[in-house]
């Protein structure tokens, strides 16, 4: 009978040990070693196949019959093939129940790793680290094993990034730095990576990198290592190399990189390319296989990512290069009677004399008159709003003096209380990009924009392709806009560049803090177009406004929201 396990189910269930505690210096994944053995129990089922290994017969291991617009669990449909290597499948697939796209790795059941694969995602689901590639579902069904992880459509793999050039020394530093400590944090647990290449490093659109494949990657090719924290340093290494360079550290070309000369050992960074920055070229040496010797220091080896992660920590921090502003054009160069060296001399007077032509007396040009006509027509509206507002204030005095006093007083009590002026612009004192059914980021570095009064600076949502409600992934993005304490709030005010539709939701008068989840603001108002006006059926008392936006115009090629202003007022 088909078994079928979330990515949330221990993996002390099928490997008998303690979740993310084994040692460091174990096989690929140190906590699914004893699935390991498990796996090697039930490969004695095939020792026929292995009998044929002896005799110098592969065997054929076949990725299964699958094709696109294939359903896995009723729920993941595939899109597209992108691996087909040694028996196994990877694909880009749309999980349909929550309308997002998803990566799947797929393998018989019978297959001799499918054991361990099934642990590796188990143990690397139970990491739960936002800088690597979650793991979504780990399941064996219908004679299959299939692991399902996070895809990130608006990431960049490093193999992309190095195609384009050498990174500046800021983005090499962020790269080992981040990288590092994350793959630190991975080894506390027990896990490792063991392939940890430029195609397994991804960076998102804000700067943040993210690892794919820990443990699961190496567990699909069998892959182990007698010292995987030794391995994994020196592949973050060879990634800084790389990023330093743009070259691979080694004899052979790979990942669309040039290796080294033949013949010439393991040489610098700053040996190989100049301006190469010097600390990050003698960290890179350290976490090589090298012992750390470099051409003006002995310093010791970086065995572990901990220790890589503690040398780069040490060096002084290398800040992002300053923006480069382009330097005004100066005025073409001319040349004076005297510097051409006519001075005193007769001038020829031309031939013919251009006629002059003289402007038009002051407003009797075309322009004027029409300045004059609408100066004219303003000063008659004045005169006359002005005399009925005198007349108005007269009648109303008349009236007063006319009308009876009374001589009861009222009681004070709470009708007594001023009432909140209206109209008044209410301000933002902070805001923040809210994406909780993506990977909760969305511009932040431009949410200034949205709301600094100047309609020349504008924040932008990702772009999404195929349909415009967000591809399809989720059902929006939005921004929090936080007023520092519980105001009133009577209507919004949004311009948006291209025909948007959008929601007013607010949150709770007593909301100690910003809800996480678009179910905890409450729906005041909706509206479609560029210019809108949201107000509420009446004034609402809240602290956190969200602007969520449901719908998107077409632009870059896909579907993309942009906001280049918001007014609030009470």
């Amino acid at each position: 009978m088909a078994e079928r396990s979330t990515a949330a189910v221990d993996v002390a269930d099928n490997s008998g040990d303690d979740p993310l505690t084994a040692k460091a210096d174990k096989a690929a994944t140190d906590g699914v070693a004893e699935a390991q053995k498990k796996a090697a129990t039930s490969a004695e089922a095939t020792e026929s196949k292995a009998g044929e290994r002896k005799n110098g017969e592969q065997p054929s291991i076949t990725a299964p019959e699958l094709h696109s617009g294939h359903k896995l669990a009723r729920r993941y449909r595939l899109e597209e093939c992108v691996t087909r290597l040694d028996g196994f499948s990877s694909w880009r697939a749309v999980d349909e129940k929550l309308r997002r796209a998803v990566g799947v790795h797929i393998l018989p059941a019978d297959h001799s790793r499918a054991r361990s694969v099934l642990a590796a995602a188990r143990s690397a689901a139970l990491l739960g680290d936002p800088r690597f590639v979650q793991v979504l579902d780990a399941v064996e069904e219908n004679d299959l094993v299939y692991v399902v992880h996070e895809w990130l459509p608006d990431s960049t793999e490093l193999t992309a990034l190095l195609a384009a050039g050498p990174m500046e020394p800021h983005d090499a530093y962020q790269l080992v730095s981040q990288v590092s400590q994350a793959m630190a944090a991975a080894h506390r647990e027990g896990l490792s990576h063991l392939r940890l290449t430029p195609s397994a490093v991804l960076r998102s659109s804000t700067g943040q990198y993210r690892i794919r494949g820990l443990a699961v990657n190496a567990a699909l090719r069998g892959i182990s290592a007698e010292r995987p924290q030794r391995t994994d340093t020196e592949a973050i290494g060879a990634l800084l190399y790389a990023a330093l360079t743009q070259r691979w550290p080694y004899e052979n070309d790979a990942y669309g990189l040039s290796g080294l000369p033949k013949g010439v050992g393991l040489l610098a960074p700053d040996q190989v390319r100049a301006g190469v920055h010097r600390g990050l070229s003698e960290i890179a040496m350290r976490a090589l296989a090298n012992d750390g010797a470099t051409a003006s220091r002995q310093e010791p080896p970086c065995t572990t990512p901990d220790e890589l992660a503690k040398a780069v920590a040490a060096m002084p921090r290398i800040r992002p290069p300053e923006p480069e502003f382009p330097l005004p054009t100066p005025p073409e160069f001319q040349r004076t009677t005297y510097q051409q060296g006519t001075y005193g001399r007769p001038q020829q007077r031309p031939a013919v004399t251009q006629p002059v032509v003289i402007p038009p007396p002051p407003l009797q040009s075309r322009a004027g008159k029409a300045l004059k006509w609408a100066v004219s027509a303003l000063l008659i509206a004045a005169l006359g709003l002005g005399s009925w507002q005198i007349a108005d204030r007269l009648l109303d005095q008349n009236k007063g003096a006319d009308a009876p006093r009374n001589t009861q007083q009222q009681e004070p009590g709470d009708d007594d209380k001023e009432p909140t002026a209206e109209g008044k612009p209410v301000p933002v004192v902070g805001a923040y990009d809210f994406d909780p059914e993506g990977d909760g980021v969305e511009n932040h570095d431009q949410i200034k924009n949205a709301y600094d009064g100047d309609p020349n600076t504008t924040w932008k949502t990702m772009r999404y392709d195929g349909y415009s409600k967000f591809g399809n992934l989720k059902k929006g993005v939005g921004i929090i806009l936080d007023l520092g304490k519980v105001q009133q709030v009577a209507k919004v005010e949004v311009s948006f560049l291209g025909t948007t539709s959008v929601e007013l939701r607010t949150a709770p008068e007593d909301a100690s803090s910003r809800p996480d989840q678009p179910g905890g603001y409450a729906t005041q108002a909706s509206q479609s177009g560029t210019q809108v006006s949201l107000q509420p059926a009446k004034p609402v008392q809240t602290r956190y406004v969200l602007v969520w936006l449901t719908d998107l115009p077409s632009g870059g090629g896909g579907y993309r929201g942009e906001i280049s202003n918001i007014k609030i007022t009470s």
